[in-house]
């Protein structure tokens, strides 16, 4: 990957930041960024020095590394505002911990009668190092989200409450084509977003702070991945 893909991702990234403003910002003409991000010219260390600092990335990440990410399954990077939820919760450390704590909660749904249940998840990072590097086993938990006047009972149904949070999100295709590289990549995605727009994470216990939404439409499937912000 090269630089000048790099540069261009970060600045399209930055609130689509246009040559122009990044010229103006970085004191030098608007062709001189376009030679740099074609590759035909490269900065001085000390410009280098600048673009970092002006998009919160390390130079090796700059100049090295693929920062684009720039897979077709990735679409609609949005900031969204999810409303106040209501949701019991399962979490399982286990070989197949998604498939485990989603069907457990599938299981929630039909004994309450949900047809179409809404259903979101997250890791749950409670494994040992032992139950990872021996047993390969991980941590997951998923959540029903539920109706209006949907009151569950009985032993593991404690109701959590959400309140309206801000979040910023990704939509990706197919994500399980290349499920261990889409999913990272995403979350990878949304964290180049927030720095390169001086976005914060929000880390709250009042909210979740990352999780993971399926669905399928037109005879697709999707996952939208969100990240609590500020």
């Amino acid at each position: 990957m090269s630089f000048g893909q790099n540069l261009q991702f970060l600045r399209k990234m930055r609130n689509r930041m246009t040559q122009e403003e990044l010229a103006e910002k970085m004191n030098v003409s608007r062709q001189t960024v376009s030679k740099w991000e074609l590759d035909a010219a490269y900065p001085e260390i000390s410009k280098l020095a600048e673009l970092c600092t002006l998009f919160s990335c390390t130079m090796d990440e700059l100049v090295r590394h693929d920062m684009t990410l720039s897979s077709d399954a990735y679409s609609n990077l949005r900031t969204e505002w999810v409303e106040a939820l209501r949701y019991i919760r399962y979490a399982v450390i286990s070989q197949e911990p998604e498939s485990d704590a989603i069907g457990h909660v599938q299981t929630w749904a039909r004994r309450l009668g949900i047809a179409a249940p809404e259903i979101i998840g997250w890791d749950f990072p409670k494994a040992s190092q032992e139950q990872i590097n021996v047993f390969n086993m991980h941590g997951y938990a998923a959540a029903l989200i539920l109706p209006d006047g949907c009151t569950p009972v009985g032993p593991g149904a404690e109701v959590c409450c959400q309140p309206r949070q801000k979040y910023l999100a990704i939509t990706i295709q197919e994500p399980h084509t290349a499920s261990f590289t889409l999913i990272p990549g995403a979350y990878k995605m949304l964290d180049t977003y927030m720095k390169a727009n001086g976005i914060s994470h929000k880390q709250d216990p009042a909210v979740l702070d990352c999780f993971e939404k399926e669905y399928d439409r037109d005879g697709r499937h999707y996952m939208d991945v969100y990240i609590a912000i500020q």
